[in-house]
């Protein structure tokens, strides 16, 4: 592509990798620059599920879009990013808990994804090394977990392979209009830029309303045939936050290779890479609390990420609305994977007039009064 592309997309993570292809798709020539590789920020990070999340309306809507189009892919693509359909076990503690937990199972059902609430013999049934004394909880069977940076790097060479350019470890300085100026002093010019730079595109802008939130992760050893399913506890997003910032909810997940993928915490306020200790143990011991067997087991590595988080919790998708020709695809926190492919879709959608599968509307950038005038601080 010697010409300036339509459009460049900054952030090779899976958002902007699937935002590339879907506007390569569109008719859009392409360009991606990343500081790095593909999937080597929060994509590499995280825990790669692909799960039907519903605290609101909009968010099983966009997620429940892109799970299907996540099917689409493993339909013509089976094995990139090794995909286990394991479904995932949303775990009751309490009474009040279970009642979420039916009520869960009612709104996915009702939606067509495949739920069933289960008691607490049906659930030692279907998962042994669950604890005794559970509630009960809802068996997802849709869901499943993909290693995300593999499935990052295809999507960026289908857009190289048709005609596509990576400007690979190139680190963008500015955003300006029509063009995107690189530390080394190159100029890059299209005639629409899509900011996709994960919890680094506040950086980039100002004033945008895209946060960290850190998150604690750990891998255990192989044990082969010893968990089958996600296990996830119902408390997971709606943990609230003690005097440190931080909110635990275990969230353990089979690995194709018999290893076992541990979290999930989320901490505010916290900008530092490092794992600290008293936070790790802690999510030890949320899933320890869960699958007693994981404390026999031996843990081989364990790191952190940054969630690119939102002040509500939605995703920044679509135009700037006081840059024209920026247009936004960030804020994903932890369903950045899940919504890959439906942030694209609705990006695309928009960029090229063309009608969405659902409204844009709920993750429209102009929602936030920051986000109007001016050039955001800069």
């Amino acid at each position: 592509m010697s010409a300036a592309p339509d459009v460049i997309v900054i952030g090779a993570g899976i958002v902007g990798a699937a935002c590339a292809r879907a506007l390569q798709a569109a008719g859009m020539s392409v360009a991606i620059v990343d500081a790095s590789e593909p999937g080597a920020g929060a994509t590499g990070a995280g825990m790669g599920h692909l799960v039907a999340l519903d605290e609101t309306a909009d968010e099983l809507d966009l997620c429940l879009l892109s799970l299907g189009l996540w099917r689409d892919f493993f339909a013509e693509h089976p094995n990139v990013g090794e995909p286990h359909h394991c479904g995932t076990l949303w775990v009751a503690e309490d009474e009040r808990q279970l009642a979420h937990a039916h009520a869960r199972a009612e709104r996915l059902t009702g939606r067509g994804w495949d739920a069933v609430a289960v008691n607490p013999a049906k659930l030692a049934q279907i998962e042994p090394a669950l604890r005794r004394g559970l509630c009960g909880g809802v068996h997802v069977r849709a869901d499943s977990v993909v290693y995300p940076p593999t499935v990052a790097r295809a999507l960026v060479d289908q857009v190289v392979e048709r005609g596509g350019v990576f400007h690979t470890r190139r680190r963008v300085a500015a955003i300006e209009a029509g063009s995107v100026l690189l530390h080394d002093g190159a100029r890059l010019r299209a005639r629409h830029v899509v900011l996709a730079a994960g919890a680094a595109a506040a950086a980039l802008l100002p004033g945008l309303p895209v946060f960290p939130r850190k998150g604690h992760l750990a891998v255990s050893d192989r044990y082969p045939g010893t968990l089958s399913h996600q296990v996830v506890s119902m408390g997971y997003g709606q943990s609230a936050a003690g005097a440190d910032a931080l909110a635990v909810a275990a969230n353990v997940q089979p690995r194709p290779t018999g290893q076992w993928l541990i979290g999930s915490c989320r901490q505010d306020g916290v900008h530092d890479s490092a794992v600290d200790p008293a936070v790790l143990a802690k999510v030890l011991q949320s899933a320890i609390a869960l699958l007693p067997c994981l404390g026999r087991m031996r843990i081989i590595r364990a790191w952190t990420g940054m969630r690119p988080a939102t002040p509500d919790g939605r995703p920044l998708i679509g135009p700037h609305p006081s840059r024209p020709g920026l247009w936004l695809a960030a804020g994903h926190e932890g369903l950045g994977v899940t919504t890959a492919f439906g942030t694209a879709h609705l990006l695309a959608a928009q960029m090229t007039g063309r009608a969405s599968a659902i409204a844009p509307s709920p993750y429209a950038p102009s929602r936030f009064a920051a986000m109007h005038g001016g050039r955001d601080g800069q």
